[in-house]
């Protein structure tokens, strides 16, 4: 236990806006969370820069007890800033008080901070603290979580107050075992899976400024959300990110090369905006597409295309190669004719895997994680909009590890 922490940006911070205000109801039993998605203010091309260049940093920092038995449950997610995040909700505390917070399957902490506070791209420091933690019907009575004390600006956008860490307790700051993990491995779910079903709002038109934002599942897989049967790919190594080894890519109907063994560890992350890979891998998958030009200022590390190219890109991670929709590769437009790719250089180091693999493929899948054995899972294509998604499902694993991927409805 610390009794002080200096938290990178890859912590996971929950703040409450107003630790005064009346606790909201937590959700029964066996309910499914809703994801609800926000859409954002209209942003301008100095905007966007400096998000870019916030989303490079800070994913570069990132990577570098007793319970009763609810059997499944559901959060439904709001949709944050035209795809940018989602997020849920959790209750902590006696008597219980909501926060919402981003689920994030690259991360492994739980951080909460009982004042109004402004968060950035930056550092977090707190002290670490105990407590009763409801999620869907599910209570873990003392999770240990992050009490945040300062922080640098402009890491959260309101109402979103914290961070909800869905990854091994391996890689946890706080070593604590994570919420996730201690319900799967105590056997308080049916199954030992969890999955998302993410939204697509950003090539949408008069959206609300809230919109739903899909659905985390805990204890099953919902098969109304995809087609076909789960792909469960096991994970490579001892449980600590989400990872899968990128086996091929293909853009605009060519293969591109990329490394194999560990240099080809993707780390599905569903807290990650885009798509981060190796300078050289993205420099090829641009080449592939005419008119392209590596971006400069707040834009290094990204590249422009222009925006009259749909340009279709598929992984696969030992099983089916994936689609991604030509919407979700298109970041944003900042010209009439030019548009910045969702796909941009990302160079780790250590321990973290070459790849980040985020919510611009998500979106195109029903993603399932299984605790037991470890892994991910997919299944066959669907289409995703406003109103008819695509999805992935990941499947976690219990004395085990392996991912699924598969392709969903909504």
């Amino acid at each position: 236990m610390f009794s002080s922490l200096a938290l990178a940006l890859s912590c996971l911070l929950i703040i409450s806006p107003n630790a005064s205000a009346a606790p909201n109801l937590v959700p029964a039993a066996g309910q499914s969370i809703p994801l609800i998605r926000r859409a954002q203010p209209q942003r301008t091309v100095a905007d966007w820069e400096a998000w870019a260049k916030n989303e490079r940093e800070v994913l570069t920092a990132k990577y570098g007890g007793n319970m009763e038995k609810r059997s499944t449950g559901t959060n439904l997610l709001t949709n944050q800033n035209a795809d940018s995040s989602y997020f849920g909700t959790v209750a902590i505390g006696t008597p219980p008080v909501a926060f919402n917070v981003i689920l994030d399957t690259g991360s492994s902490d739980l951080w909460s901070e009982p004042f109004n506070i402004q968060y950035g791209s930056g550092a977090a420091t707190g002290s670490l603290g105990q407590d009763v933690v409801q999620m869907a019907g599910f209570s873990v009575p003392n999770q240990v979580f992050g009490v945040v004390t300062q922080a640098t600006s402009g890491l959260l956008n309101p109402p979103v107050s914290g961070l909800l860490g869905l990854a091994w307790q391996s890689i946890a700051t706080s070593k604590a075992e994570p919420f996730w993990q201690t319900l799967a491995s105590s056997g308080a779910w049916t199954d030992p899976v969890m999955a998302f079903q993410l939204t697509r709002f950003v090539n949408g038109s008069n959206v609300n400024d809230a919109e739903p934002g899909g659905s985390f599942t805990m204890g099953f897989v919902n098969s109304s959300l995809y087609t076909g049967s789960i792909d469960y790919q096991a994970i490579p190594t001892t449980p600590s990110y989400w990872l899968l080894p990128m086996t091929s890519l293909t853009v605009q109907g060519s293969s591109i090369s990329i490394p194999s063994g560990s240099s080809s560890y993707s780390a599905i992350d569903t807290g990650t905006t885009l798509v981060g890979g190796p300078s050289s891998v993205i420099q090829n998958i641009f080449a592939q597409i005419p008119g392209s030009q590596p971006g400069t200022g707040n834009w290094q590390g990204y590249w422009t295309y222009p925006c009259s190219t749909a340009v279709n890109v598929a992984i696969s991670f030992g099983g089916p190669s994936w689609p991604i929709s030509p919407a979700d590769f298109q970041l944003t437009k900042i010209s009439s004719s030019q548009c910045v790719g969702a796909f941009f250089e990302l160079n780790t180091s250590g321990s973290a895997p070459n790849w980040i693999v985020g919510d611009t493929f998500l979106k195109n899948v029903y993603s399932v994680f299984r605790y037991n054995p470890a892994a991910v899972a997919g299944t066959g294509g669907g289409s995703n909009a406003a109103s008819h998604r695509w999805g992935v499902s990941w499947a976690p694993i219990v004395g085990g590890i392996s991912v699924a991927i598969g392709a969903a409805w909504m």
